[in-house]
């Protein structure tokens, strides 16, 4: 039993009334829609967060000189994703609380699957790696920008959300959309979903 399993059922026993909160959060979704400003707002008020994998191997493949991008070879940089969403996942397991995930193995096993055919069973075999409650940030236009890191169109956004929407419900997660608020209020969302639970 995990860390944060154990904590969790320990504090349930002693405090019957209590809802024990998931230890692994993720929150995924459209590109552009929010996720990384949420986790920054989740970091603030002191949870534990875990940064995109995209966004991380970006920057240090761009550091390197390496060709795992998305622009350059997406299958290497999906690839590359999945290792280092599985080493977080490792990394988190230590945590007592919840842990919120700026993405993370799923996000890239569907992406390899969206774009590639991989299966599922491939790149997660039986594994569910988080909370059985799931957070997706929809489309929205109005604050959806591309930068560096982001290259692609909106688009190509909604169709990955699309998938991403389709692939969490299919594995078993409960789906519950951000809503389109500030950050505070979405943050405040998520809290309150996850203390339900």
């Amino acid at each position: 039993m995990m860390t944060s399993e154990l904590t969790n059922r320990l504090l349930v026993e002693a405090n019957p009334d209590m809802t024990p909160m998931p230890p692994q959060v993720v929150i995924s979704g459209c590109s552009g829609g929010g996720k990384s400003t949420l986790l920054g707002e989740l970091r603030r008020r002191g949870h534990a967060t875990v940064a995109e994998p995209g966004r991380r191997i970006i920057a240090e493949q761009i550091r390197q000189g390496g060709n795992a991008l998305p622009w350059t070879d997406l299958a290497a940089f999906l690839r590359e994703a999945l290792r280092v969403a599985a080493m977080d996942l490792e990394g988190a397991a230590r945590d007592a609380g919840p842990v919120f995930f700026d993405r993370g193995l799923i996000d890239a096993a569907a992406a390899l699957q969206r774009l590639f055919g991989v299966p599922l069973s491939e790149s997660l075999g039986e594994s569910r790696p988080y909370g059985r409650l799931v957070f997706l940030a929809p489309p929205w236009p109005d604050i959806y920008c591309a930068d560096e890191a982001r290259r692609h169109g909106f688009p190509e956004a909604e169709a990955e959300y699309a998938h991403l929407d389709a692939t969490y419900r299919a594995l078993g997660y409960e789906v519950r959309l951000l809503p389109r608020a500030s950050v505070a209020e979405r943050a405040d969302f998520v809290l309150q979903a996850i203390h339900r639970r």
